[in-house]
């Protein structure tokens, strides 16, 4: 228990966890922006991909 309790006291502690919270920070918002970017891709290639069979089936 007296681990436990230097532990607490650490300043190291303090450090990690602030950056395991900047760690965290970061990955949702690189998460959130590829999740964006991919659903923009994929409108844009369904848009392509209509376009094409519709000249196709015109021709």
């Amino acid at each position: 228990m007296s681990i436990f309790f230097r532990l607490l006291r650490s300043t190291r502690a303090a450090t990690a966890i602030e950056y395991g919270l900047i760690i965290a920070l970061i990955f949702l918002a690189a998460v959130s922006a590829m999740t964006s970017v991919g659903k923009s891709t994929a409108g844009m290639w369904n848009r392509v991909s209509t376009t094409t069979t519709n000249a196709v089936n015109k021709s």
